[in-house]
């Protein structure tokens, strides 16, 4: 089965689809405005505190995972699993070639669909397909007239001098109802069945395209027109829907019959992607505020309002023929006839896509990597939550993250299990979690919807936490490691079959992803962990140490110790309630978090974290209160509310009119006047009055987006409580505050990732961050792109400390100027984290270079050198 021929001038390609425009058109129907951008999905659950955070590490995810990517054209006896890797095959079938009978509409043969099934899945892969009725030249195996004989005398034909085809009348009661019939017994045989990934609707028009161009509702030029009316086409619109729940459908596009697939179930199938035709060139994908053309296929989806579908309705399509052998030379943003692949796929959120000459691509070709990795979902595993020691019944959990377009769109299984030392799995745990639910981490804004300059994203998807409760009765004591996989329902039929695997360094090719080591005990030992320390402080600072304290813990034993974290990494324990990390940079922001343990090696959940900046040379330090502390003391209304945007993950709201905000504990080092900034969000102009003193607090851009305002406070030597409140109306919503102590020095400078003299390349672009510093990051950085500072001054020359600040809600690395810097995940893209280390600067003007030749480098705030 070839590829269907496309030869056809631009003028004409340029008509064709316009002409399909107006036929699915109601003609004088008002057409709906924009969607605008999607509310975000309800923030996820967060994990269970009692359980050990175990960090996975993040890497490129797999180009043949299954149900996403490039789609190859079946061809019997044909081996599936050459070229470029895949895991969908694409087939065409005329009607005809089914129902078979002279005399018998009813009549269906399936064996020529159950042949390139089985076949299909004998590779491993899952199918594609589409019926039509007309194939202009045919396809070589099969019809060009794919209209069954038993419509003849039935069924007024029509002829087409165009494309030297016919067409049935398909207002015709004897074809609908036997079309109808076709798909409700079509629906009954193979609906569910694993070796299908995706139907697309097709049955009517040229290919099933669901146009007849130029026979079309443009009958000024003279030809009458062929496609059924809108309520006709609505009636097979409904009947595939009735007829398939689990398997998903496509049709070409949002307007065919009148727009009856839109509020169905039912995604689009872009046959014409991310192509330009026409003099001048127009998109035919892209929408009209980014080049397209009127009749292209995403500004039709916002001229009917359903850009969103495919939140739950898959995106398919084919890459234009005519580019697909020349489309990744010009990764991402196109050239001639190749559109913007990278917004195309961004835009449309496509999942898949037929691409016959992807046979042809080079393995290693990391411009068709990167476009197969954002199309549909790339699904990371950020954390995995369990007890080193159980036994008895406990509790795993995990933490995913989508940083495709696209979710996953069927409920295949998750099965947790646990692997020996000899590396066999000795039980498995199917759970309820529900891969469709991890939403991708951010979306690309449509320019239509007017929020900001071109290429701009927001935060959509959360990372997802899911957790389960498994019984380990019966399983030996001893050492094993936690592993997961997403059960493939195609392995009834193979056991090959392609396996949904996770974009994680542990991944193995069998499917199982490794978690972590634990423990199995036999069940009388000491399983309760000790509580959450609270109340964690900086005692005092240094340019090259940060002294801590907090509250104690308890055990139902006792509590042996305690684990000091920095940036989540252990740096050191302590016996008591106190301990100083030294051996710092000057002028660096450092994270901390404690955790107890006792002498059966239960750990207890991290505290809350705490960040502290060391001193300047010969100066003093700032430390960071988070207002959702457990330490902390809130009165009235006020209460801790999820804010991706703050520095972690929550604030507190609904201060003021009475109720108040207390700070416990706050550093004053030797005491006097320090200056002291809140970090907060509010939608509009507030004040607030803090240990007496009025402060202003201008408006931020929304109750997402953290601004800061700063002013002096004196307060005493020695632990302080900082009161945040307003007596006659509300205060803004808090993030955190910081203290500076007194002190000379200089702190280090700060130069912006957005800023205009600095230098990007490739995909790096400038995308908007509530939560960094200038309002501003920069992201896509990687696979070639770089983002380059220019005239960082390096004083004197010789080792900086330079402090990269980022958000990413995987792990990543890059090579910063020949030098490789690993970043731990933040908790999400709206998340900033810093991560420090040493270089060498030359005396006066430097370039410091961002990058990473072979991945993705996080997103971009700023950076600092001191």
């Amino acid at each position: 089965m070839n590829s269907r021929p496309r030869g056809r001038v631009a003028a004409a390609l340029g008509a064709a689809v316009l002409g399909a425009a107006l036929v699915l058109i109601a003609p004088g129907a008002a057409q709906a405005a924009p969607a605008g951008p999607p509310p975000r999905p309800a923030a996820p659950a967060s994990p269970d505190p009692t359980l050990q955070v175990h960090a996975l590490s993040a890497a490129p995810g797999p180009v043949d995972n299954p149900l996403k990517g490039w789609a190859k054209f079946y061809n019997p006896g044909g081996n599936q699993n050459t070229g470029y890797p895949h895991s969908l095959t694409w087939g065409y079938f005329g009607l005809s070639e089914i129902m078979t009978s002279a005399s018998n509409c009813g009549s269906y043969n399936w064996s020529i669909i159950d042949s390139m099934l089985a076949e299909t899945a004998g590779y491993g892969n899952q199918a594609a397909i589409r019926i039509y009725l007309t194939y202009p030249g045919g396809t070589g195996s099969h019809p060009a007239n794919a209209i069954p004989s038993c419509f003849n005398g039935n069924v007024a034909m029509r002829s087409d001098t165009y494309w030297n085809v016919t067409h049935p009348d398909y207002d015709s009661a004897f074809l609908l109802n036997a079309m109808k019939n076709f798909i409700a017994a079509f629906g009954a045989r193979y609906d569910g069945d694993p070796r299908l990934g995706f139907i697309h609707m097709g049955l009517v028009g040229l290919w099933g395209e669901w146009h007849t161009w130029p026979y079309d509702t443009d009958t000024a030029d003279g030809l009458p027109n062929y496609m059924p009316t809108d309520a006709n086409g609505a009636q097979l619109v409904a009947a595939f829907d009735a007829a398939f729940n689990t398997t998903k459908l496509e049709i070409r596009y949002p307007d065919a019959a009148g727009g009856a697939a839109n509020s169905r179930d039912i995604g689009y199938h872009d046959d014409s992607f991310c192509f330009r035709e026409g003099s001048p060139l127009q998109g035919v994908s892209l929408p009209m505020s980014m080049g397209g053309a009127s009749y292209a296929q995403l500004q039709r989806k916002l001229d009917v309002g359903t850009e969103n579908k495919w939140i739950t309705s898959s995106m398919g399509g084919e890459l234009r023929p005519e580019i697909q052998s020349t489309a990744f030379q010009y990764w991402p943003n196109g050239s001639g006839a190749v559109d913007n692949l990278k917004a195309c796929i961004e835009l449309d959120h496509a999942t898949w896509m037929i691409n016959e000459q992807s046979g042809n691509y080079a393995a290693g070709d990391a411009n068709v990597a990167a476009a197969v990795r954002l199309m549909g979902y790339n699904l990371t595993v950020d954390n995995a939550y369990y007890k080193n020691t159980a036994s008895g019944t406990t509790n795993v959990g995990v933490q995913i993250s989508n940083t495709g377009v696209a979710p996953f769109y069927y409920p295949w299984t998750v099965v947790l299990g646990l692997k020996n030392s000899a590396g066999t799995v000795v039980r498995t745990f199917d759970t309820s979690w529900d891969l469709r639910t991890v939403q991708p981490l951010q979306i690309r804004n449509f320019p239509d919807w007017n929020v900001g300059a071109d290429p701009s994203y927001r935060a959509y998807g959360y990372p997802q936490y899911f957790q389960t409760s498994v019984s380990l009765s019966g399983v030996a004591s001893g050492d094993y490691q936690w592993v997961m996989r997403v059960r493939n329902p195609l392995e009834a039929v193979n056991a090959a079959a392609r396996k949904l695997r996770f974009a994680n360094a542990t991944q193995q090719a069998d499917g199982w992803l490794t978690l972590g080591a634990t423990t199995v005990g036999t069940g009388g030992g000491d399983t309760t962990a000790p509580s959450t320390p609270s109340g964690l402080n900086s005692t005092g600072q240094t340019a090259s140490s940060v002294s801590l304290s907090w509250n104690g813990s308890t055990d139902n034993v006792g509590v042996t110790g305690y684990q000091i974290l920095r940036g989540g990494t252990a740096v050191g324990t302590s016996a008591g309630t106190t301990y100083t990390d030294s051996g710092l940079n000057a002028s660096t922001a450092y994270t901390y978090t404690v955790k107890a343990y006792d002498a059966a090696g239960n750990h207890s959940a991290a505290s809350s974290p705490l960040t502290v900046t060391t001193s300047a040379s010969g100066g003093s330090g700032t430390t960071s209160y988070e207002a959702e502390a457990s330490g902390n003391t809130r009165t009235g209304t006020a209460a801790v509310a999820a804010c991706a945007a703050c520095s972690g993950g929550s604030k507190v709201g609904y201060v003021g009119n009475g109720a108040t905000l207390a700070f416990n504990g706050v550093a004053g080092g030797t005491g006097g006047a320090k200056t002291v900034t809140v970090y907060y969000t509010s939608a509009e102009a507030r004040s607030a009055v803090i240990n007496g003193q009025t402060v202003n607090f201008p408006a931020t851009a929304n109750w997402d987006t953290v601004g800061s305002a700063s002013f002096t406070l004196n307060l005493a030597a020695g632990s302080n409580t900082i009161t945040i409140g307003n007596p006659s109306g509300w205060a803004p919503d808090i993030d955190r505050i910081t203290v500076a102590t007194s002190g000379g020095g200089t702190g280090p400078a700060s130069y912006e990732a957005e800023a205009s003299g600095n230098t990007r390349t490739g995909t790096a672009v400038v995308a908007a961050c509530g939560a960094c510093s200038g309002g501003s990051k920069v992201g896509y950085v990687g696979n070639g792109a770089t983002l380059a500072f220019n005239g960082v001054a390096g004083g004197t020359g010789g080792a900086k400390t330079v402090t990269v600040y980022y958000t990413s809600a995987a792990a990543r690395s890059a090579v910063i100027n020949g030098q490789t810097v690993n970043f731990p995940a933040t908790a999400n893209w709206d998340t900033v984290g810093s991560a420090s280390f040493t270089l060498n600067l030359a005396a006066g003007s430097n370039t410091i270079t961002i990058g990473n030749p072979s991945g993705w480098a996080p997103d971009i705030d700023r950076i600092t050198v001191s």
